[in-house]
């Protein structure tokens, strides 16, 4: 049976993730390293002396949206994960990094967690999988499936699987899936709702990882944003678009835009 050690982080989203992931019968997780919430949006915000109130607002709704999806599934959860708490950004500590080496697990299995720069990316090279809420590279960095709500294009919110390597969501793709997006969502409950889509797909990914087929990798022109992009301007905007029916505008079209094309890996699912 694949053994595999997850790489994570501890909000409710990324818990939902590990315990569901732990409890698939087609794999094993013999280890997961989770790191602290230290950098989370609602901290972030709360530590930044220029956020607005609106920003604030949608950093506590994003907590609301994710503890009413998550919350009480994560309470009565059983924990298979063999999970350790560990501090934001030591995911590359020597210390770390040897246990993970240790576990002799067949892949690494990363969402959530900070960038990693160790030497994992080589022992684990083509054996380190990493998910990006976003559809690469149309969106990559962070923020990824806001900023296309932010300018109008919501067929390209979604979630990328790919390869893990030493740039910014930059790793050989894949699969990929869009957002189900539906009348009355919010930003947040689009997000919530692709997290549990993209928990399905990556323990199929995972339980059939030896058949994955090499997919022709995209050649379009994409978008970096970084965190410190999303101001008060970008967070006013996306919710200007929500009150001018953005989601509306999307679901009403006889076919949704789909200018996009995203990869799709048909050897699983």
């Amino acid at each position: 049976m694949t053994r595999i050690v997850v790489l994570t982080g501890s909000e409710l989203r990324h818990d939902y993730f590990r315990l569901k992931m732990a409890m698939d019968s087609r794999f094993e997780v013999a280890a997961s390293f989770c790191e602290g919430q230290e950098k989370s949006l609602l901290n972030r915000t709360l530590d930044q002396a220029d956020s607005s109130k609106l920003q604030l607002r949608h950093a506590l709704a994003r907590q609301q949206s994710e503890d009413d999806l998550f919350g009480e599934i994560v309470k009565f959860l059983p924990d298979h994960s063999h999970s350790t708490k560990i501090p934001k950004g030591s995911i590359n500590d020597q210390e770390i990094v040897e246990k993970i080496e240790g576990s002799n697990a067949d892949l690494l299995v990363c969402y959530g967690s900070s960038l990693i720069a160790s030497s994992l990316l080589q022992s684990y090279k083509d054996r380190f999988l990493n998910v990006h809420l976003g559809i690469s590279p149309y969106y990559r960095g962070s923020g990824t499936n806001i900023w296309p709500l932010i300018n109008n294009e919501p067929d390209k919110v979604g979630a990328t699987f790919m390869y893990l390597n030493d740039g910014i969501d930059t790793g050989e793709i894949i699969h990929q899936v869009r957002a189900d997006i539906h009348y009355g969502d919010t930003p947040h409950s689009i997000g919530n709702r692709l997290i549990k889509k993209m928990t399905r797909v990556y323990a199929d990914i995972v339980a059939n990882f030896a058949i994955l087929e090499k997919m022709p990798q995209p050649k379009a022109d994409g978008k970096l944003y970084r965190r410190r992009d999303f101001t008060e301007a970008a967070c006013l905007k996306l919710y200007d678009q929500f009150q001018s029916g953005i989601i509306e505008e999307y679901l009403d079209r006889s076919r949704p835009d789909k200018r996009s094309p995203i990869i799709e890996n048909t050897c699983f699912g």
